[in-house]
């Protein structure tokens, strides 16, 4: 065990304040595998996006494995923030109808693992107001020692929103890029004065890092309950990257896909993968990914979250020296924010690594340079039109004399949807 603690990963910085915005966070080393998402019985529901309609039949449940040999005992609280993520000036009886305090006391231990877990289940509470909301975790009652902040939406649709993917109006873009053309209907509910009241967000295969905010409509049709979103200044563009890159630890006994070696040893497994290539200069390529998300399962055990084994696999990219040491990016390292996913050189390989602990599973992932305005996909990976990409649009509105932001539209945009 001291071997496999010298190799986890540092300590994550501090939960952002609520002046600038809660962001998703996993505060502490020993919190793995932090997932939440509407869990039904199928294996996909876990690659879907943490947000559902306002009385949804379907929970949310959070869930995550503590690796330690006892429990601790964790509470959690939820917060209604507005579209920027900052809390809202809504108390937690205006949106919940019990205590805002709750008892984690759903768990497992893990069975046979190398790495001793305690696998933790929370079905998130039912709440009353649409928008946006953080999930806080903390240790006992002490809410300022959280461990796991994580963003989730409840949309009372209505209205309705219609969107595409257009090639970008800027003609230079064309080939990279793709752009997001909206219209909204609001003939169901009253909108006073839209172009201040109304929020609109974009985000891209669940991202928060490149997401679109602060768009206005470019022409509102009060005659048709109209507002159309048809920027041509690029506001409304994202690049488009590339098809994501995967690596399947399935299997421990044998090798998955684009797996180069697997090592068991007495307390730890060990995997590297493949190494990796840029793929900037070639042709765009189509396959099945899933859209840089990742799901937890194994064919080596039946019970996938209590004996799945975590691996500390390795992540190689031969390159000449860059710039910048790129990253590891996807939801596996939740986008590049853990400070393992940063590469280091290796003179040896000619190229750059990364070692991640990751729990047996599928995992999509890609290679990007970091940049003032995100992490920057064109060096390593290449960037085509043709990629395909999910979007989700969120249309946020405060009524007059209000004290929240509702969202009051959501819709998924996924025109040429391939997925595993």
């Amino acid at each position: 065990m001291r071997l496999f603690f010298s190799l986890c990963f540092l300590l994550v910085s501090n939960i952002v304040s609520s002046q600038s915005g809660f962001e998703d966070q996993v505060m502490e080393e020993n919190i793995q595998s932090v997932r939440l998402y509407p869990k039904t019985a199928e294996f996909s529901s876990q690659l879907n996006s943490p947000s559902i309609p306002l009385h949804s039949p379907v929970p949310l449940v959070l869930e995550f494995d503590d690796i330690a040999f006892e429990p601790d005992r964790y509470s959690a609280v939820i917060i209604h923030c507005n579209s920027d993520w900052k809390p809202s000036g809504l108390k937690s009886a205006d949106y919940l109808n019990q205590y805002n305090e709750f008892n984690l006391n759903d768990y497992e231990y893990s069975i046979n693992t190398r790495i001793p877990y305690i696998h933790f289940t929370f079905s998130l509470p039912a709440v009353t107001k649409s928008g946006n909301y953080v999930v806080k975790v903390y240790r006992g009652r002490q809410e300022d020692d959280a461990i796991i902040v994580k963003r989730f939406m409840v949309y009372n649709k209505q209205l309705t929103v219609g969107a595409s993917v257009v090639p970008p109006g800027n003609t230079s873009d064309r080939k990279t890029s793709q752009q997001i053309n909206l219209n909204i209907n609001y003939s169901d509910r009253e909108l006073i004065d839209p172009m201040t009241n109304v929020k609109v967000v974009i985000r891209q295969n669940q991202r928060w890092d490149n997401a679109v905010t602060g768009l206005k409509p470019t022409f509102i049709r009060e005659d048709r309950s109209l507002l159309e979103y048809q920027s041509f200044d690029g506001s409304n563009t994202f690049t488009a990257g590339n098809e994501f890159r995967f690596v399947d630890l399935r299997y421990t006994r044998t090798r998955g896909q684009n797996i180069s070696s697997v090592k068991i040893e007495e307390d730890v497994v060990y995997a590297e993968t493949t190494p990796d290539q840029a793929r900037a200069n070639q042709a765009y390529l189509e396959y099945l990914d899933i859209n840089g998300q990742y799901g937890i399962f194994t064919y080596d055990k039946p019970n996938h979250e209590l004996e799945s084994e975590y691996v500390l696999i390795t992540f190689n990219l031969k390159s000449d020296p860059l710039p910048h040491a790129p990253y590891v990016l996807g939801a596996l390292s939740n986008w590049g924010n853990r400070p393992e996913s940063q590469m280091e050189y290796d003179e040896k390989m000619k190229g750059y690594k990364a070692t991640l602990l990751l729990k047996q599973g599928w995992y999509d992932y890609q290679y990007g340079l970091k940049t003032p305005y995100g992490h920057s996909l064109k060096e390593i990976e290449g960037e085509h039109f043709q990629t395909e990409n999910e979007y989700e649009i969120l249309v946020y509105y405060r009524e007059m004399g209000s004290r929240y932001d509702e969202l009051i539209g959501y819709s998924v945009l996924n025109p040429n949807k391939r997925r595993l």
